[in-house]
């Protein structure tokens, strides 16, 4: 390609494939040909036939063309990956049976976790969710859910609702792929979208997440400093944050999934120096064995150095953490259902 200064008279302004033409006889033979590799043959004659139009263009042009095409590239939309995405992507590129075979695992295993992200979700928040759907669109979801998580949905449930789901869930029959593409995806925007969506937009819940990671004296100094500056966001986030004392405030059945995760030599440790009335409330959760054996501990152990004590509970404070964010337990069920819907 001929490059001559602005002023040329046959000089002009590029506009669609003339752009397109440009660029491509600025790549040269070897990498023109593999962009035309990818293009098809109707695309390569409109290309060639703008190029033997262009006649002379300027160096600035060329310059121009490449600028704007680095700044379209750089800021353009944010990707969004998805099978239907890969689809337009490869059609005329590869035979639509080899399409199906690549995306085909693809859609299959995104439908799943879909499921999967929703039956770690917490129960009161779906069972609110699907009241408001239709009898039949809830029993389709639940029978699609992780029968733990379904079996927790319905218990949220009064008797009669809980007895009429199940009667259409045992009479359901296959749905078709669109129905169910469409209640798939309202789940994702619904659960998986609005969920991200709160949680990028609350930054008190995303500090309180960072300061309930923290060591309790590093906490505490955190939130003085706070105090001083911002009170209200501190007294905000103290209602966010969650420590070991605060296991004695969940539910039964909370408390006890907790400890039947937690190591019994964590148990032992946490419990040393605390109140008999907490206490009582931390060795109710444990089963009867487990409870004998801590008792003993505490009873006859030796004392342990407070480092030790205070690592304990902060490992049993981390596992509830943990336990929650999978939805299997929940540390503010009043708040629960705000945590999800705006």
């Amino acid at each position: 390609m001929t490059a001559v200064p602005a002023a040329s008279g046959r000089a002009q302004k590029l506009h669609g494939a003339g752009k397109a033409a440009a660029l491509v006889l600025a790549m040269g033979k070897q990498h023109a040909g593999r962009v035309f590799k990818h293009l098809e043959a109707a695309e390569i004659q409109l290309i060639m036939r703008r190029a033997t139009e262009l006649g002379p263009v300027p160096v600035d042009a060329i310059v121009a063309l490449v600028d704007e095409f680095n700044e379209n590239f750089s800021n353009g939309p944010h990707l969004i990956g998805s099978p239907e995405e890969v689809q337009k992507l490869l059609t005329g590129v590869i035979p639509p049976e080899q399409i199906m075979g690549i995306i085909g695992e693809t859609v299959e295993a995104s439908y799943r976790s879909i499921w999967d992200r929703v039956s770690g979700m917490s129960e009161s928040a779906l069972a609110t969710y699907l009241a408001k759907e239709h009898p039949q669109t809830a029993a389709f979801v639940l029978s699609k859910l992780k029968p733990s998580c379904a079996s927790k949905v319905m218990t949220q449930w009064p008797e009669e609702t809980r007895h009429d789901l199940m009667r259409r869930m045992l009479n359901l029959k296959p749905v078709a792929e669109q129905p169910t593409m469409i209640i798939e995806k309202a789940l994702y925007e619904d659960f998986t979208l609005n969920l991200a969506r709160n949680k990028g937009a609350d930054t008190h819940a995303r500090m309180a997440d960072i300061l309930n990671k923290m060591e309790s004296r590093d906490m505490e100094a955190a939130l003085d400093s706070l105090q001083r500056v911002r009170p209200e966001s501190a007294e905000m986030l103290k209602g966010l944050l969650f420590t070991f004392e605060d296991i004695a405030q969940l539910p039964a059945r909370s408390r006890t999934a907790i400890f039947d995760q937690a190591s019994p030599e964590n148990v032992v440790l946490a419990l040393r120096g605390t109140e008999p009335h907490f206490r009582e409330i931390m060795l109710s959760s444990l089963a009867s064995r487990a409870r004998r054996i801590v008792q003993n501990e505490l009873d006859n152990g030796e004392p342990a150095l407070q480092r030790e004590v205070l690592e304990a509970r902060r490992a049993i404070t981390d596992l509830a953490l943990d336990m929650a964010s999978r939805g299997e337990i929940e540390l503010n069920p009043e708040r629960e259902e705000g945590a999800y819907f705006q």
